[in-house]
């Protein structure tokens, strides 16, 4: 978003991006709390435009539209002494491993943290490695969504759970979980009230348009054609075209 499909969009309508990244969780939040405005909510998890809906949660959402999914993957720092065991043993077995840096998202506010541990408890109990499961307790490894890709690349972890496409962004070496079949599902809505509404849908047809599409592709993507819509109804009239909501 911030560094392709925001500048892309400026360059074709002649509107301005300005991107807010954290947890989406996190971000439902300080839209319902009213500490963060906002005209679009692209969501990781289709249950945070849920937390925003009705009128308990402030009627800011009323319909959003799947448009993408990622795999939850292990990235890894390439200089980490831990990299060749990481691409040649099972990465189960190497993160448990003394002096391992693991890192990964909040669960309590970010999906992919919900994700992480998912995967730690899934593979735990297959694997018969209470270790693994050990991990979830702590909360050594904890870091805002927002900076461990930072972290990581600094040398500051070993590894930590990423969506194959910030991975690909990040330009992040990556290996699978093998064994677990977890993943993003991006979504995307225009908030309601949102104050640049106009903007606001110029970026959704945008992002689901043959560029947006594209960069979209590039990034490692796994595009939701045509994309799903939940609240069809309630689509604005100048997106239902694009929405396949007419």
């Amino acid at each position: 978003m911030q560094d392709s499909l925001g500048p892309a969009f400026d360059r074709a309508t002649g509107d301005t991006f300005v991107g807010f990244t954290g947890g989406s969780d996190g971000l439902a939040s300080e839209i319902r709390g009213g500490t963060q405005v906002a005209d679009v909510f692209v969501s990781a998890a289709p249950s945070a435009d849920r937390s925003l809906e009705g009128k308990a949660n402030g009627s800011w959402v009323s319909w959003y539209a799947t448009f993408a999914t990622s795999p939850l993957v292990l990235g890894y720092n390439p200089a980490s002494r831990f990299a060749s065991r990481l691409r040649t043993r099972p990465w189960y077995d190497v993160v448990t491993q003394p002096g391992f840096l693991l890192g990964r998202t909040d669960p309590r506010i970010d999906p992919k943290g919900v994700l992480a541990v998912e995967a730690l408890d899934q593979t735990a109990a297959a694997q018969h490695l209470p270790r693994l499961a050990g991990l979830t307790s702590s909360t050594a490894g904890v870091f805002p969504e927002e900076t461990l890709v930072g972290r990581l690349q600094a040398g500051q972890l070993d590894a930590g759970f990423f969506y194959e496409a910030e991975a690909v962004a990040a330009g992040i070496p990556t290996v699978p979980l093998t064994g677990v079949h977890l993943g993003a599902t991006f979504t995307v809505t225009v908030v309601d009230r949102a104050p640049h509404a106009t903007a606001a849908a110029a970026f959704v047809r945008f992002l689901l348009g043959r560029r947006g599409q594209a960069l979209l592709r590039s990034a490692g993507m796994d595009l939701v054609r045509p994309p799903v819509v939940d609240g069809r109804s309630a689509v604005p009239a100048d997106l239902r075209a694009t929405l396949g909501a007419a």
